[in-house]
């Protein structure tokens, strides 16, 4: 390993004016600047037309301009709005600029799970034709020694994992001394997930000259600590607009008793006829069995070789996760029962709905659960099950989004039966009527004056 990089001194965040973009999922403006306007070269220019990208996105035509001058970059937008290509791109160019560099590792890519690296993988691939950048994904799951081959075969690019990256930096299969840029993908998560210590290890051992790309949905304390420690007064550029939920998203919730919840989803399915949808369970147990039961429902009614129905969660071999996510990008898999390991950063243009079988835990993972759809402008649809008990978690959520969830109902299905709730009420409550405020109400007025319990009995 290369010696270690002394952490920046902590200094406050250089901050750019922030660029916002009012609509950050939709494609620029027909009179808006082009890739041509960006500051590519010819090479990666006619890599973005063969991979058949028009119009840069606003993270895109934001960031990319300023990534290719080399200062470090601390980039805040959602999924769902270019933000794989902002960073690809940038690191492209470098490459083309400089082709005859130093044998090594120059760019390094670390992301949070294993989906996304193969991703990003592809992202490279599809834009690097033509050129000779070859990309490797290191990931755990797979086998190491298959990893290793690939690494000794010099690519320029690597993205990994945190904990996988940091593996194969012990054994010396990955030396950094070469890089030249190494950018932080979906970072709040990889945080929120506890590879802080590894992430702090792998920029120690980066060359001091680097240029750091940071990518967040989010920039909670923790990420801002760790760029005012490990990057050089980088320029931050706000992609975020005021509202957190995708505009573009009808988002819905049904009152259900937990007993009722897979008969509601079946209903459900069938009112919808979705495209492509995500049910997203808390737990990998969970996930199994409404995959089963979804699955014995599938072959019922299709023919035995067709492909409807599929889980993934953490437990699966990583085949088997590959395998799953290859089928749902293709639409062979129509309906994908996951955890919140596909809650973030994977593109699948084609999901029309989101169906969050069980309230997320955070509010956060709400956001990203439902960014799967909505893509790139497109339109989407989400809904929420909530059981008796968990209207101050839908609270909370209203509360982060700034938004009130519509209610919905099945029509002739009875998901929660509200007399009975009535019923067993002490004298002075007050029970919801399923009628919804005229205007929901700001974050801010929420969290005052009783809104607990006030939102609370509303959601049910």
């Amino acid at each position: 390993m290369s010696s270690e990089r002394a952490p920046q001194s902590k200094r406050p965040l250089r901050s750019a004016k922030p660029v916002k973009a009012a609509a950050p999922v939709q494609l620029a403006d027909s009179d808006g600047p082009l890739f041509d306007d960006l500051g590519l070269s010819e090479a990666t220019l006619e890599a973005v037309r063969q991979a058949g990208y028009t119009q840069p996105t606003p993270v895109q035509a934001g960031l990319i301009p300023r990534a290719i001058t080399g200062i470090d970059v601390l980039g805040q937008a959602r999924t769902g709005t270019g933000k794989t290509a902002s960073f690809v791109l940038p690191i492209l160019e470098q490459m083309a600029k400089k082709p005859q560099g130093p044998a090594g590792v120059r760019a390094l890519v670390l992301v949070p799970t294993r989906e996304l690296a193969v991703q990003v993988r592809d992202e490279f691939e599809k834009l690097a034709q033509g050129s000779n950048v070859h990309c490797v994904a290191v990931y755990g799951g797979k086998p190491i020694k298959s990893q290793i081959d690939k690494l000794a075969r010099h690519p320029q690019v690597v993205v990994g994992t945190p904990g996988r990256v940091l593996d194969h930096m012990s054994r010396g299969t990955l030396e950094l001394r070469a890089l030249e840029i190494i950018t932080l993908d979906e970072a709040d998560r990889m945080l929120d997930i506890g590879f802080r210590p590894d992430i702090e290890k792998i920029l120690r051992h980066c060359p001091q000259s680097r240029q750091t790309l940071l990518l967040s949905a989010t920039v909670p304390p923790p990420v801002a600590r760790l760029a005012t420690r490990y990057m050089r007064d980088p320029e931050i550029l706000d992609f975020s607009s005021r509202e957190i939920a995708v505009e573009t998203i009808e988002q819905f919730y049904f009152t259900v008793d937990p007993t009722k919840k897979f008969e509601l989803l079946q209903r459900l399915l069938e009112r919808e006829q979705p495209q492509q949808a995500i049910v997203f369970c808390r737990t990998k147990r969970g996930t199994d069995k409404v995959y089963e039961k979804l699955a014995r429902r599938s072959r019922r009614s299709r023919d035995a070789d067709e492909v409807d129905v599929a889980c993934i969660h953490g437990d699966l071999a990583q085949g088997l996760r590959d395998r799953v996510m290859k089928q749902f990008r293709e639409g062979k898999v129509r309906l994908l029962v996951a955890t919140d390991v596909v809650g973030r950063g994977i593109d699948v243009s084609g999901i029309s709905h989101i169906v969050n079988y069980d309230v997320p835990e955070f509010c956060d993972d709400y956001v990203h659960r439902v960014g799967r759809t909505g893509r790139m402008g497109r339109d989407g649809v989400a809904y929420t099950f909530v059981t008796p008990e968990e209207g101050p978690q839908l609270t909370r959520i209203e509360v982060r989004i700034d938004k009130l969830l519509q209610r919905d109902e099945i029509d002739g299905f009875v998901a929660f039966d509200h007399r009975a709730e009535k019923s067993n009420a002490t004298p002075g409550q007050t029970h919801a009527t399923g009628e919804e405020p005229a205007k929901p109400k700001p974050a801010a007025k929420l969290l005052g004056k009783g809104r607990g319990a006030k939102r609370f009995r509303r959601a049910l």
